[in-house]
């Protein structure tokens, strides 16, 4: 199965701190591995590969549009930016790992840096709560993939507006 992803350029440079002239390849793995491991979890397997489809096939629509736009997509840029942010001055090449520094600007610290990370991983934790209350009410009526998860499949983690027993 191809695989799309959930946010694009635009989302990226226009909702987070990343600038317009960062290389998007260098971006994208890190726009991959918040996917599948923030967004998939909190999805499950099949409501994922629904969406998936959804869009490689150019069909998304209706609720499941909605859902992508307003819950996926924040959590998504959100998550992306903080992983992306600990690895952004580093690259591993035929010389080993190097740090790049511009040339008229200074550095910041691993400490701001980090900061920054922090940051957004919070943020991308209120669009996860915002995404969960928005599934306690909604999905058993317009997103039926969300329960269907069965055998290996990941399912949706429910950490949120959760009612358990405490004896």
């Amino acid at each position: 199965m191809s695989k799309a992803l959930f946010v694009t350029r635009d989302d990226l440079v226009k909702k987070s701190l990343l600038g317009g002239n960062v290389d998007l390849d260098k971006v994208l793995q890190y726009v991959e591995l918040a996917q599948d491991m923030h967004i998939q979890t909190q999805l499950g397997t099949d409501l994922y590969e629904k969406l998936q489809s959804d869009i490689i096939a150019g069909t998304l629509a209706g609720n499941y549009q909605t859902l992508v736009r307003d819950y996926i997509k924040p959590m998504l840029i959100h998550y992306a930016a903080s992983e992306y942010l600990l690895f952004i001055s580093y690259e591993i090449g035929n010389a080993g790992v190097t740090k790049h520094t511009p040339e008229n600007a200074e550095v910041a610290t691993n400490s701001e840096v980090s900061f920054l990370a922090d940051k957004e991983r919070q943020y991308a934790e209120f669009y996860t709560e915002r995404f969960n209350a928005y599934m306690t009410y909604n999905a058993a009526t317009l997103f039926p993939e969300f329960y269907t998860n069965s055998n290996g499949d990941m399912r949706p983690e429910r950490t949120e507006n959760q009612t358990s027993w405490v004896l």
